[in-house]
């Protein structure tokens, strides 16, 4: 038993480069191992596939977490910068030691937001990388794709950046009789002795933080059951469905219509609202205040304008003309979503007109027994022929009771025209998928007496050509001299 085992190992010889196996007898079989560098062997193609959808899961789940870090991240900044502008004109001055830390603190979400977004697509690429079985990561890189990195870092770098020039000035002291108005200093954090030039870029880069807010669409579709179902994505593939933030944004206004348009108006309102606030507060003007800033954006939005509050500077007409146009949107998509709401499904229009054909049919019957009262009454004034005046009246009353008939029936006509539309097409879809069936059941039959009668035909010549055979046979036997 020893001396066998030791002879089949030293004739199973494995060669570690080429995955060679010399069996007995000397037959080389060549079997082709794949061997990693330590010596194992790697995955076939099946497991690699496995592998492919557990590093696939693995970067899904990362894009994830980095999605909602830099959303996270991006909604931190910008509500240090709503409180850097509403604090610094009247808790702290420009240039003081609070305002640095702020907008430091801006700065650095700023940064870890760059990073997070860098660190996204680079897990997109990864991503790209595997789904098409590709090698080097320069092919992902196409010019659409580099000038949307670009352009997403471009937006998240914006911040406001006033109060590192302000960083060694000191705050303004009142004098003896005039006190420092903290109201008519300048709207951002921002010393007014640079000029009007630096108020409007740091204006600019404020209003410009909320272009950030687009990691939002991208938070949800990440995170949305549509994207997570693998029965959604199966079905999705099959019929060339691209599962982006539109068919996403279209599912919720199927399932939540309501509530997702009321939170989309709130934040909108809030956001325009405090927008407009900061454009206006360099006018000191009534719009200048959230209230009337809500105000103002509330009827403009519902394209109401009663004329009282306007803005009064560039950038505050340029918000209310974009909350003007997001208004007419939103009452488009409201309308739409009250109408599928109030609309009736399929067996409440079956119920409905059910019931309006039968009232109809009771208001002919009694139109069709008014037109023979008529006709009969008609006929009795002319065997007396004595009233002429009665006898146009019944002749004005039968033509009234005709036209009413006729109008009743045309109606009932219309009405079970648009039933038979609305109702009675999927009656007719199946009554035709029963017609298609049974002819595709006849032609099988047809095809299949078709092919017995073949046969049967082959069989009576075979007979006849064997009857032939027997005949001449027995007409040798019979005459010889006959070949």
């Amino acid at each position: 038993m020893e001396m066998t085992t030791r002879n089949l190992h030293l004739d199973s010889k494995v060669d570690n480069c080429d995955g060679v196996i010399n069996r007995n007898g000397g037959d080389m079989t060549e079997i082709s191992v794949p061997l990693s560098h330590s010596g194992k062997r790697m995955p076939q193609i099946e497991g690699g596939n496995l592998y492919r959808l557990r590093d696939r899961k693995v970067l899904l789940e990362d894009k994830k977490c980095l999605c909602a870090w830099a959303l996270g991240t991006a909604l931190l900044g910008t509500l240090l910068m709503i409180l850097h502008a509403e604090l610094c004109p009247f808790i702290y001055q420009p240039g003081s030691r609070y305002a640095f830390i702020i907008n430091c603190s801006i700065s650095m979400s700023t940064g870890c937001l760059l990073i997070l977004i860098v660190a996204f697509h680079y897990k997109d690429i990864r991503l790209f990388i595997i789904d098409h079985n590709q090698v080097d990561w320069r092919i992902a890189m196409t010019s659409r794709r580099v000038l949307g990195i670009s352009l997403e870092l471009l937006v998240c770098a914006i911040h406001p950046v006033g109060t590192y020039w302000e960083v060694g000035i000191p705050a303004p002291i009142a004098r003896e009789g005039v006190e420092v108005n903290s109201s008519n200093s300048a709207p951002l954090c921002v010393s007014s002795r640079h000029g009007e030039v630096l108020l409007d870029t740091e204006l600019l880069l404020s209003a410009l933080m909320f272009l950030r807010l687009y990691l939002v669409h991208r938070t949800i579709l990440l995170h949305s059951k549509v994207l997570l179902s693998a029965s959604y994505r199966s079905i999705g593939s099959l019929n060339n469905i691209n599962f982006t933030f539109r068919f996403v944004l279209k599912v919720l206004m199927n399932k939540y219509p309501a509530r997702t348009l009321m939170v989309f108006i709130f934040l909108f309102w809030l956001i325009a609202s405090w927008m407009l606030t900061l454009c206006e507060r360099q006018t000191q003007e009534e719009t200048g205040r959230m209230d009337t800033a809500l105000w103002l954006i509330a009827i403009t939005f519902l394209t109401v304008g009663y004329g009282d509050v306007s803005p009064k500077t560039s950038c505050g007409k340029v918000v209310c003309l974009f909350t003007g146009v997001m208004g007419v949107a939103c009452t488009a998509m409201l309308v739409a979503v009250m109408t599928k709401k109030l609309a009736l499904n399929k067996g409440e229009k079956h119920v409905h007109f059910f019931m309006m054909d039968i009232q109809i049919s009771k208001r002919i019957r009694h139109a069709a027994a008014n037109v023979l009262r008529e006709c009969w009454l008609l006929h009795r004034t002319n065997l007396t022929k004595g009233n002429s005046g009665e006898h146009r009246r019944h002749q004005r009353c039968l033509l009234e009771a005709i036209r009413v008939f006729r109008h009743l029936r045309l109606k009932q006509r219309k009405l079970r025209d648009y039933a038979s539309e609305m109702v009675d097409l999927p009656k007719m879809q199946m009554i035709m998928c029963d017609l298609s069936a049974n002819w595709n059941n006849s032609y099988r039959e047809l095809e299949q007496r078709i092919i017995s009668m073949e046969q049967k035909l082959d069989e009576l010549g075979h007979c006849f050509q064997q009857t032939s055979e027997l005949l001449a046979q027995a007409l040798r036997y019979r005459n010889p001299e006959i070949r």
